[in-house]
């Protein structure tokens, strides 16, 4: 995506994130491979901190433009929510839960889930809800 496309994307989600009550920098022009952050949540999730771990992710990447594919940016994350740096940075430099995130891409693929968000009622899938 280049100039005009940028700013026609980020207008669209201002406008889409403003409907929902949900901040966004419409200045964001980069976009960041997110593998990284979703394993740093699974580790979250196994102590009890998952849901704090994924708004301070959603507000660093939506918000604060932060490359939440670096490990450094990631494991401050985690100590912004009294989890310890040390073995945040640890876990994501082991890849310790990359087959745990594995697990869910392959479940979500079996289920036919392409894009996010996507919704699982059912036998339906709703996507971008």
């Amino acid at each position: 995506m280049r100039g005009p496309e940028i700013i026609a994307r980020n207008q669209r989600m201002k406008v889409n994130m403003e409907r929902e009550g949900l901040p966004f920098n419409a200045e964001r022009n980069m976009s960041y491979n997110s593998r990284l952050a979703q394993e740093l949540e699974k580790w979250a999730e196994s102590k009890g901190k998952a849901e704090e771990v994924a708004n301070a992710l959603f507000r660093a990447y939506f918000v604060d433009v932060k490359n939440i594919g670096k490990t450094d940016v990631l494991a401050e994350i985690a100590e912004q929510n009294d989890l310890p740096k040390d073995e945040a940075t640890d876990v994501l430099l082991s890849r310790k839960y990359k087959d745990a995130v594995d697990d869910d891409w392959r479940r979500c693929a079996a289920y036919g889930v392409n894009a996010v968000p996507t919704f699982l009622a059912g036998k339906y899938l709703m996507v971008g809800a």
